[in-house]
């Protein structure tokens, strides 16, 4: 089974703008002020933006990628409302996208979305249930947010072939920032949050997997988790994406909430990347963090076999520029080569070039 699995995805705020039908433009945040602020910052450096744009702007040279990847699945971590709310829950930074802006998501042809992160309720639980029925209206398998804590916990599950299915299960921990009361209850809607990262929690996704799993499904555990910034990786994080492999029977864990890329590990034969870092942003222009390279983002497109064995991961690099994706010019792969194997040797991984200057793990 071959997959493609994006980190977070974020289409509010400054993107939403450029499409044809822009979100409320107010937010709640010192450094800028409307939505439209995180436009005139772009254009303010690489140029104007005509608007509006085609639903298909945003993945730019993914597309390219995208159309001629033979894949059974599209995953991603949707970090955002699809809501006409207007009642943010007060935190400070909050992401909406207009749901008239969906097609920019099918025109990807998104098959999953992830949801347990820690902007998917910014607009309330009026703009959870919002987001839920937009998704649903458009074809997407949600994972991860529910309007209950049942459906919060039941996975997508998506047909590939006759014979094997891909299972999507989205986790939130508050150590990305998730409020503890976004937890989704008997009769309110919200995330799917582990209480903690340890082996009891494990051990309840176990039973949860082994009474879905059959021969031949490839089971991924989606799960938005730690810090912004840095390379380090909390010892719970891995001990608790090994419980998952060792107990629960996932096959991937694709961590996310980092701004940009972290190492990735290869435990049993089974993949554990602990921070797919962001795919589509629109931080571009804002300053800070510029060591981490935040521009340059990954598109991760992982093969196992039928007993969830990874047989390759090639990673293909973007730098985002004008709200969409751009091929990565050669010395940001090398960037990215470097560090990427500089993180993961603890890990016992690194990363090689490819002809086509994407990004090969190996170990």
């Amino acid at each position: 089974m071959k997959l493609i699995l994006c980190g977070d995805v974020m289409t509010g705020r400054g993107i939403d703008q450029i499409m044809g039908h822009p979100s409320d433009p107010k937010l709640f945040e010192d450094y800028i002020k409307t939505a439209t602020g995180y436009v005139d910052l772009v254009e303010a450096i690489h140029g104007p933006i005509h608007k509006p744009v085609q639903s298909d702007y945003i993945w730019g040279d993914a597309l390219e990628w995208l159309r001629h990847a033979e894949v059974d699945a599209r995953t991603i971590n949707l970090e955002t409302s699809v809501t006409h709310s207007r009642m943010c829950w007060p935190k400070g930074v909050n992401y909406k996208m207009n749901p008239k802006n969906v097609p920019c998501l099918t025109a990807a042809k998104i098959d999953c979305c992830c949801l347990a992160n820690n902007h998917v309720l910014d607009w309330g639980y009026e703009g959870l249930v919002e987001t839920l029925e937009a998704l649903e209206r458009a074809g997407l398998a949600v994972a991860g947010a529910g309007r209950d804590v049942t459906r919060a916990e039941t996975p997508a599950v998506l047909n590939i072939g006759d014979k094997s299915r891909l299972i999507a299960f989205g986790f939130g921990s508050t150590t990305s920032g998730i409020p503890a009361e976004w937890a989704a209850a008997s009769h309110q809607p919200g995330v799917n949050l582990l209480p903690d990262l340890s082996w009891t929690t494990a051990e309840r996704i176990a039973a949860q997997v082994h009474a879905l799993k059959r021969s031949g499904d490839v089971v991924v555990a989606s799960i938005h988790w730690g810090e912004n910034f840095g390379y380090r990786i909390p010892a719970e994080q891995r001990n608790f994406a090994h419980y998952l492999i060792d107990i629960a029977g996932i096959d991937v864990v694709q961590g996310h909430s980092s701004h940009h890329a972290k190492a990735a590990e290869v435990h049993r034969g089974k993949l554990v990347l602990y921070g797919c870092g962001d795919f589509l942003n629109d931080y571009e222009g804002i300053s800070g963090h510029e060591a981490f390279r935040g521009d340059l983002v990954l598109m991760y497109l992982p093969t196992v076999d039928t007993s969830g064995q990874l047989l390759d991961l090639m990673m293909v690099p973007f730098q985002l520029r004008h709200l969409r994706l751009n091929r990565a010019g050669v010395d940001d792969v090398e960037w990215l080569r470097r560090t990427l194997s500089g993180q993961g040797a603890h890990y016992g991984t690194r990363v090689e070039r490819t002809a086509e200057d994407a990004l090969q793990l190996v170990w």
